[in-house]
């Protein structure tokens, strides 16, 4: 197990890197177990601020009764997005993670009223579709992680007039990637599945740890609304 007193951004930097050599599903299911136990410390030294932007893009926009609201938190890791909605009103969340390290954690914060398996891109959400006030993916849409195609599951798990919300980075790495995603997510407006309600562009996204970058990475959030069908 990594220990928590090697906390510094070297180390870190050093595991995230050991985990780009991940190369099939299962390795990766494997790194996220190992880096379960650290991952909060860890993802804290990078200043990652993922989930906070999500919260806050959801929170600028949603308009409906907060306390009742049902959220479906996709790639919720140890429970970063559901602990700053949380602190906004918010109280009912599903979650659904391919890692059962990640997920114990998560069951650790009682913040989610069901937590879910599921190996993303390669099975279907275990979800009813249609059901959700708002449907989250923060981090998790990324080379090598969750594969483009996701974000027409978590449409369909949305009510129609509810919001995804949805993150991706803008290194040097996942240009490519968030290209791909840019064009699905217009074909899916195009072809009346939901609307863009907002994209933030947001430079100092987290500390950069390839070898190509310094400083730190940009990222963007995107939310959309879920059209009646």
């Amino acid at each position: 197990m990594m220990s928590s007193v090697t906390n510094t951004f070297e180390n870190v930097k050093a595991v995230i890197l050991s985990a780009h050599k991940s190369t099939t599903s299962r390795d990766k299911v494997d790194f996220y177990n190992t880096w379960a136990e650290n991952y909060d410390q860890d993802v804290a030294v990078l200043d990652y601020r993922a989930p906070s932007l999500a919260a806050k893009s959801i929170l600028s926009h949603f308009s409906g009764d907060r306390e009742a609201a049902l959220v479906l938190d996709v790639a919720c890791g140890t429970g970063l997005v559901a602990k700053q909605m949380k602190k906004h009103g918010f109280g009912h969340f599903v979650g659904i993670d391919g890692s059962e390290a990640m997920l114990e954690l998560a069951r650790g914060t009682e913040l989610y009223q069901d937590l879910k398996h599921c190996m993303l891109g390669e099975e279907p959400l275990p979800v009813q579709w249609g059901v959700f006030d708002v449907v989250v993916i923060a981090g998790a849409l990324s080379d090598g992680q969750v594969p483009v195609g996701v974000v027409r599951e978590l449409c369909k798990s949305t009510k129609p007039g509810g919001c995804v919300c949805m993150t991706t980075r803008s290194n040097h790495d996942n240009l490519e990637y968030k290209a791909a995603l840019g064009r699905e997510l217009k074909q899916m407006e195009e072809e009346g599945l939901w609307s863009c309600v907002d994209v933030t562009e947001v430079e100092d996204w987290e500390r950069a740890v390839s070898e190509q970058e310094d400083g730190y990475i940009s990222g963007s959030v995107y939310l959309y609304k879920k059209l009646q069908q």
